[in-house]
């Protein structure tokens, strides 16, 4: 006696369709991973192996020789830490703020609360090159020009986090705010202990989108810190190695600059990407 065939799901893909999903999945990883490897074994390459052709995949003596290169050319100590007081504060004050605005959005009710709103998430359309003088002028009026202060406190507030902020709290439970009040919790309590817990996947991507964005800018810092480069930023440090890539024989010199650029937002996203990869997962879900 046979047993009847089983038949799929609906809305399962069939096998075939699985692996040619999966076989596109690994093609498009390859593809976005490509440009860092390729970085990564240039930055190990001799100058001779940098100049070949065609070009060599893999270098035949890897060795450190253009880091120690870069270590005399510009000071990466004191440029990292530039660039990690920058992006950690500014995160730092992007998480608290937005945290806290938004939370203001999504559970107090006031007057014009949906037009300060929207006047909010307006200005995440306004170019960074709009707002670049009027800021500087603002950073030069209260004595903050060429220093780390003028490049961090303008961008302690973000219209992206507060908006990030107020759609996942608007999905915390009322009842659960309000008995919080009940047994008399301060707002500051219920932010920090009840709401920023049930947002943590949240916050979690948020902290990686600001932290990568401030690491890698270039244009405010530039701007404010008029040419005090011993508070320059690992960013526009790695600039003077423009010079050297003239030729070939100095790829390898540049590429291992932005593999030392790299590093640190890398290690950040390699910790936090559950938490980015759940944050996608549950604003799928609750359609926020």
């Amino acid at each position: 006696m046979s047993l009847p065939a089983t038949t799929p799901a609906p809305g399962a893909a069939s096998p075939a369709w699985r692996g040619i999903l999966y076989l596109l999945m690994i093609a498009i990883a390859v593809v976005s991973a490509f440009p860092l490897v390729w970085m990564v074994l240039s930055s190990l390459k001799t100058p001779a192996e940098a100049m070949q052709t065609p070009p060599v995949w893999i270098p035949g003596t890897p060795n450190l020789d253009a880091y120690s290169k870069v270590s005399e050319l510009i000071s990466v100590g004191r440029s990292f830490a530039n660039s990690a007081l920058i992006a950690g504060i500014t995160t730092a004050g992007i998480l608290v703020t937005s945290l806290m605005a938004g939370y203001a959005f999504a559970k107090y009710r006031f007057r014009y609360r949906e037009v300060l709103f929207a006047i909010t998430i307006a200005t995440m359309f306004l170019p960074p090159i709009v707002t670049l003088i009027p800021l500087y002028r603002l950073v030069g009026s209260i004595g903050l020009n060429a220093s780390l202060a003028g490049v961090i406190v303008p961008n302690l507030a973000n219209a992206f986090g507060i908006f990030l902020m107020r759609q996942f709290i608007a999905g915390v439970p009322d009842e659960l705010v309000e008995a919080a009040r009940l047994d008399g919790a301060s707002e500051f309590r219920i932010v920090f202990t009840i709401v920023a817990p049930a947002v943590a996947p949240a916050l979690a991507a948020l902290a990686l989108f600001a932290f990568v964005y401030h690491w890698n800018s270039y244009l405010w810092p530039l701007t404010v810190l008029q040419g005090n480069s011993s508070q320059y930023p690992i960013v526009i440090s790695l600039s003077r190695l423009l010079s050297y890539n003239r030729s070939a024989v100095n790829t390898g010199l540049v590429m291992a600059g932005a593999t030392l650029a790299v590093l640190p937002p890398l290690i950040l996203f390699v910790f936090l990407q559950r938490f980015f990869v759940r944050t996608i997962t549950s604003s799928g879900m609750t359609g926020q």
